[in-house]
């Protein structure tokens, strides 16, 4: 079992930046895929960014590609989100996701095994 906990999320300004990291504990870190999905209010949960277990490949949704970064720290048991040039459409609960996948990077929910409770990220115009 793979416990994550997310933390950094906040109101804050259309343009602003904002940090997001999750922090995993359980289970070898390094053996699972990690990846950040967002859930606006009527809206399905979608794939954000995902990252290989080595950290060797990253994949962006488009919607976030070239504002949003994702990395991870295997001997930190961390997984982070930067995000800048933030939008009020990239307002949501961002969750934490972990899955034994194996070399590549799902966008499917169904995928991933592990989730975390969430952090709300507000963003104003």
């Amino acid at each position: 079992q793979v416990q994550l906990v997310e933390s950094g999320g906040r109101l804050v300004q259309a343009g602003g930046s904002l940090r997001l990291s999750c922090a995993a504990s359980g289970r070898t870190f390094s053996n699972y895929a990690m990846a950040w999905f967002r859930q606006a209010p009527g809206k399905e949960r979608e794939f954000v960014a995902g990252i290989t277990e080595s950290g060797g490949l990253r994949n962006y949704a488009s919607s976030v590609e070239g504002r949003f970064t994702i990395s991870r720290d295997n001997a930190k048991n961390t997984v982070n989100l930067e995000m800048n040039n933030l939008k009020p459409e990239d307002t949501a609960v961002y969750y934490c996701t972990a899955g034994l996948i194996g070399g590549w990077i799902s966008r499917r929910v169904g995928q991933y095994g592990h989730w975390g409770q969430g952090t709300q990220v507000t963003v104003s115009s």
